[in-house]
């Protein structure tokens, strides 16, 4: 499964518009592979005739189609019923901080966990954050089972084959820092698709949000390759379920870059794939290194299916906000 995971996904039409204030302030939207500040790319996309994509009315017919995407998928997954899950995710700095951000974490703990954030934790978040909040942590403390034979096994045949993978046993807890437990790229999955009824899984972190180490599409791709050789070779009488969590163009939207990743996912076209410029995968774009990690493990399948929707879901006329896009195969 292929799937984003962000705020838009978790919070009404509304609080979608929490966010403009920030989208106008900011002076450098990546965006093509150039960066924009707002009023320009009004300008620059005004033959779009996004204010008529934003709208409320459009607003929360695109909110009730994500529903019913997540909907499918969650279902899906039910009826797969898979014995263990590997997930490739990203971390925007809520488990790795300054002191040290590895470019890929390979977590091997017995046990995963999640909590809400407190008041405080709250006060610190962007505006539009904390209302999402419930579509990625659970409503108390909650521990989730890993699953540390097959983690290491995929560290070990990483080491083997030229990966030097960072592991963690343990969450690392930050006193003061407005986030504490997993980052919501996986409780997205835990909550919204395993509907809080969580499978042993193993959380890859990968870092594609922050320079100077983010692994480029290549190497996310090879990976994922890697990731699948493990799995295959692992026990297999064991069903895995493999994730790519986040994407896909956002905080700008671009259609037309959208559309070339589902179409390289449809010919398994790793090529097209891995030769994606990296100017195209920054800010929250980044994340669709996450599908083609995922793509990465999933090409070499018999597994095959298609898009279940895709919803550009535009929060301003600049063409801000988060295209949501949901895939799975089986």
């Amino acid at each position: 499964m292929w799937t984003s995971h962000g705020p838009t996904l978790s919070s009404t039409a509304e609080q979608w518009l929490h966010r403009v204030p920030a989208d106008r302030k900011k002076k450098d939207h990546p965006f093509r592979g150039r960066t924009y500040d707002f009023e320009t790319l009004v300008e620059l996309r005004k033959a779009e005739g996004l204010a008529a994509q934003c709208t409320l009315e459009e607003r929360q017919r695109r909110a009730a189609a994500c529903t019913r995407g997540i909907e499918r998928m969650a279902d899906t997954f039910a009826a797969v019923a898979p014995d263990v899950a590997v997930i490739l995710g990203n971390d925007q700095r809520e488990l790795f901080l300054d002191d040290v951000m590895p470019a890929i974490t390979v977590f091997r703990g017995t046990t995963l966990w999640d909590q809400p954030a407190t008041p405080e934790q709250a006060a610190r978040m962007p505006p539009g954050i904390h209302e999402a909040e419930w579509g990625h942590s659970p409503p108390h403390y909650t521990e989730y089972p890993g699953l540390p034979d097959l983690a290491l096994h995929i560290i070990e045949l990483a080491m083997a084959s030229g990966f030097d993978v960072a592991t963690s046993e343990r969450l690392p807890v930050h006193p003061g820092h407005w986030s504490t437990g997993m980052p919501h790229a996986f409780g997205f999955i835990y909550r919204q698709i395993m509907r809080d009824r969580v499978v042993p899984n193993v959380p890859i972190i990968l870092n594609t949000f922050y320079p100077p180490n983010q692994p480029p599409a290549r190497r996310c791709f090879e990976l994922g390759r890697l990731v699948g050789r493990a799995i295959r070779s692992w026990e297999p009488e064991r069903r895995v379920a493999v994730f790519g969590s986040g994407g896909m163009s956002h905080f700008v939207i671009d259609e037309d870059f959208d559309q070339t990743i589902f179409d390289a996912l449809r010919r398994r076209d790793a090529e097209a794939l891995c030769r994606i410029d990296e100017r195209y995968l920054q800010s929250g774009s980044s994340e669709l290194k996450n599908w083609i990690a995922a793509a990465g493990v999933l090409f070499d399948t018999e597994l095959h299916g298609d898009v279940v929707d895709y919803q550009p879901c535009y929060r301003s006329e600049a063409g801000t906000g988060t295209a949501n896009g949901f895939v799975y195969w089986r």
